[in-house]
């Protein structure tokens, strides 16, 4: 992750109710057979709201939904999301399921039904069982305590193993301010928006457009830089919902305290996305990759995410392999110009090659590094001052096993 500054700091005990004025539930509705599958966000307020969106060309009816009301006013009040069917390629009915669970939700909440955003992930091709989600929408408790989160954060899981959330504070015009998130993502990970939900709420004071621009500048350098196994799905995004609840004058370029509220993004995106690559289906490992020493910093992130994303890499990190060979051939297949004479590679602490030759490593302790939960490949290409990072997970037996029986 980004190192933290001294002024942002991370709330252990914080969650996506932290910021003011912002309240969660989550419920079991029955569309999964287990644990909850239906939740909401809601905001005392309306609030500013910004969102990016998966790059697939086929989108799901909730994002056409969603984009709807963003445009509306450029405010949301409340999200409504759930969780075990994607309600994607389902044609004219998906898209009036999706309309009827925005209008659930706004009559529940007494909200307008354009501050209402509508998310779904899970099977692509099922109409949505409305006879499930609209009743359990209208019984939807929300609250600000730790426990109404982890409801909430159970509620948007799929194949994941675990909920991903994160909490930092920090100063801005004088004012205490916080930023939160809580993530779903699993399988399906690859840059520019795989199958991912990302729900971001903060009290700062922000109009909506400049926080748009920010957060794609920042999805670029954090979501989109996340790769499990080179699929995008259909329905996913990261939404940023800011209330302006904690009093500081509105932010822009220009304000004093701009650069710390980016830090605050950077950091919460960043920790959100390093999550989600960590729990891969089947993952055990962490994989990070950072590169440096290249023309432009996009050069160094194409790079890594063609590192972090070599099949042939994943599965060496899963066996402790110190196969380097396979890395150095992920950067020359990348696409970027390089000298393939001046290429340092190591694993952790270990140089494995320097001016692309073999250092002469001891195997051992390669392979007793490789055995760590997070693993850390470095890259210098001695081409420029470009660098730029990557996050991902191995590829196990376990991952075939789960998507073999997704729908089963």
């Amino acid at each position: 992750m980004k190192d933290v500054k001294t002024n942002i700091h991370v709330m252990e005990s914080g969650s996506i109710v932290t910021p003011n004025g912002f309240h969660v539930g989550g419920v079991h509705s029955g569309v999964k057979r287990r644990r909850n599958d239906l939740g909401i966000i809601y905001s005392e307020l309306p609030a500013h709201a910004a969102a990016v969106y998966t790059l697939n060309q086929i989108q799901a009816a909730p994002l056409h939904v969603t984009k709807e009301s963003i445009q509306t006013e450029q405010k949301l009040q409340a999200v409504v999301v759930n969780s075990g069917n994607a309600n994607a390629c389902t044609g004219a009915q998906g898209k009036k399921d999706a309309y009827q669970m925005r209008e659930t939700t706004a009559q529940k909440f007494q909200v307008p039904t354009h501050y209402v955003a509508v998310a779904s992930t899970g099977i692509i091709g099922l109409d949505m069982p409305m006879d499930k989600i609209t009743p359990h929408i209208e019984q939807l408790a929300i609250g600000r305590s730790n426990e109404h989160a982890a409801e909430f954060g159970e509620s948007i899981l799929t194949t994941d193993t675990f909920s991903k959330s994160i909490c930092f504070e920090t100063v801005i015009d004088g004012k205490n301010v916080s930023m939160a998130g809580a993530a779903k993502g699993s399988g399906m990970i690859e840059p520019n928006m795989g199958t991912m939900l990302g729900f971001i709420t903060t009290d700062v004071a922000i109009e909506s457009d400049v926080l748009q621009t920010a957060l794609k500048e920042v999805v670029d350098e954090t979501f989109n830089c996340i790769t499990v196994d080179g699929d995008t799905s259909t329905n996913d995004m990261v939404l940023v919902l800011a209330n302006g609840l904690a009093g500081n004058n509105s932010l822009t370029p220009e304000h004093d305290d701009w650069d710390t509220f980016m830090d605050l993004l950077t950091n919460t995106c960043e920790e959100l996305a390093k999550q989600i690559a960590r729990d891969g289906e089947g993952a055990s490992k962490l994989i990070e990759v950072e590169v440096t020493g290249t023309k432009t910093d996009e050069d160094a992130k194409k790079i890594a995410k063609s590192i972090v994303g070599s099949s042939l890499v994943k599965t060496a990190v899963y066996g402790t392999d110190a196969n380097w060979g396979r890395i150095i051939a992920a950067v020359g297949y990348s696409g970027v110009e390089i000298n393939p004479n001046k290429i340092d590679i190591a694993i952790g602490p270990l140089q494995l090659l320097k001016n692309s030759e073999s250092t002469g490593f001891s195997e051992e302790e390669a392979t007793a590094y490789l055995q760590n939960d997070t693993v850390v490949i470095t890259v210098h290409l001695h081409n420029g001052e470009g660098k730029g990072k990557a996050w991902g997970c191995d590829l196990t037996y376990d991952y075939v096993r789960i998507n073999a029986s997704y729908r089963s």
